[in-house]
């Protein structure tokens, strides 16, 4: 059964960066499980993976326009010390989600001043080329209910 639209897709994956560094991985951990065709991973990754089979393995170089996007300076921003009053302690790398005009964003703190906070609604991996190797595991139709609900489900189902 090769993969399309519509199908859970059951993978291991290493992902690493330009010079090796490794990212992620499910090693150690359970595959990755994700109905295909949902936008549930990253486009490049996705594209390749369309028309595999369980037990092919292949590696993908994904640029950063079909991953995590580019690096946007703009949403990083200086941010009056005093929006975050109700917290009582910031740290670096704290991260928050936002509501915005585009919907929710994630922003993670970069720098903690007296005055500022300095925040970045940038992800982590923007403007980063990824390098996937994948071992596809499994490949099957997803039922109606995961159809419904827009993504995998585990073997004994899913409680929302």
């Amino acid at each position: 059964m090769q993969i399309e639209d519509n199908m859970i897709v059951t993978f291991d994956y290493r992902l690493t960066d330009d010079d090796g560094l490794e990212i992620d991985s499910s090693e150690g951990r359970d595959p990755l499980a994700y109905l295909h065709g949902s936008d549930a991973i990253v486009a490049g990754l996705e594209r390749a993976l369309t028309g595999k089979s369980a037990g092919d393995s292949f590696e993908v170089r994904i640029l950063p326009e079909d991953a995590y996007g580019e690096r946007d300076d703009d949403l990083e921003q200086e941010v009056p010390r005093e929006q975050f009053a109700a917290m009582e302690s910031l740290e670096e790398g704290m991260e928050f989600e936002v509501e915005t005009d585009d919907g929710p964003m994630i922003i993670t703190i970069v720098e903690v001043g007296e005055e500022v906070v300095t925040v970045d609604g940038n992800h982590d991996l923007a403007g980063v080329a990824l390098t996937f190797a994948v071992t596809v595991r499994e490949v099957r139709q997803a039922t109606p209910e995961e159809l419904e609900h827009g993504h995998a489900h585990g073997p004994g189902g899913h409680e929302h």
